[in-house]
């Protein structure tokens, strides 16, 4: 970090020790029934044998997945309702206790072992809010957030705070990650801006700048082969710990 600068990131994956243990991260996947069939198999095909704990969250359940239904029904536009409730499941004794929450869509690509390299980087003792960063309104005392589509990655402690402070989704299709943002900014948590998270396809961004990454996700499968995409941008073939 420069003298000068409030705060700095990095286009590669920062070496701050061994990752953290596959256990201390707890996967949620938002999805719902109309996307059982395609999306889901994608991320079983993909990323999901790399998490230590993960758990599909739709509008039904269905055992052949399985996936579970937290009672909210499924909304086109925003997804505050479910996310509230995954937030509240991880904080139950329903679910096995991790240090961290990654929020994810069923149409995000992840590599999860980068993003455990990425979490020694930080402490899971402090309210952490991790991802790629949007702003809203700041020049008019708006907020930042972190965005859903690229993953949301919540310590332990911050999940514990913003669902004791009181904050709620004024309707269950408020868009979960500016409401998530707006009460963080309300309480003190920073948001914290990952480059290694990407809200949309590669072929998005300037192959330059993505080149130059160790990427940790990216998202939507519109004109895009999914599978293509995470083996040639986010898979690792080095050998993995078991961890």
């Amino acid at each position: 970090m420069r003298d000068n600068c409030a705060t700095s990131f990095t286009t590669f994956l920062p070496d701050c020790g061994e990752p953290v243990p596959k256990t201390d991260v707890f996967v949620a996947v938002k999805t719902c029934h109309k996307f059982h069939h395609d999306r889901v198999p994608v991320v079983r095909a993909t990323w999901e044998k790399d998490a230590g704990f993960l758990e599909f969250y739709s509008d039904v359940s269905d055992s052949s997945i399985p996936t579970i239904s937290l009672g909210v029904p499924n909304t086109e536009r925003g997804h505050c309702g479910k996310t509230f409730a995954i937030m509240r499941r991880f904080l139950s004794g329903a679910v096995p206790r991790a240090d961290w929450l990654l929020i994810v869509d069923d149409d995000t690509l992840v590599s999860l072992s980068r993003l455990r390299m990425l979490l020694r980087c930080y402490d899971s003792r402090e309210a952490v809010s991790l991802g790629e960063r949007y702003g809203y309104g700041l020049l008019h005392k708006g907020y930042s957030y972190t965005t859903g589509g690229g993953g949301m990655v919540l310590s332990r402690v911050a999940v514990s705070r913003l669902m004791s402070s009181g904050c709620s989704c004024h309707s269950d299709d408020a868009p979960d990650d500016m409401v998530i943002g707006r009460c963080f900014t309300s309480l003190g948590v920073p948001i914290t801006h990952s480059p290694l998270f990407h809200q949309a396809r590669p072929d998005d961004y300037s192959g330059k700048l993505i080149s130059s990454q160790q990427a940790i996700s990216f998202h939507k499968h519109w004109n895009v082969d999914p599978l293509a995409v995470y083996k040639h941008w986010l898979k690792d073939d080095l050998p993995r710990d078991e961890l």
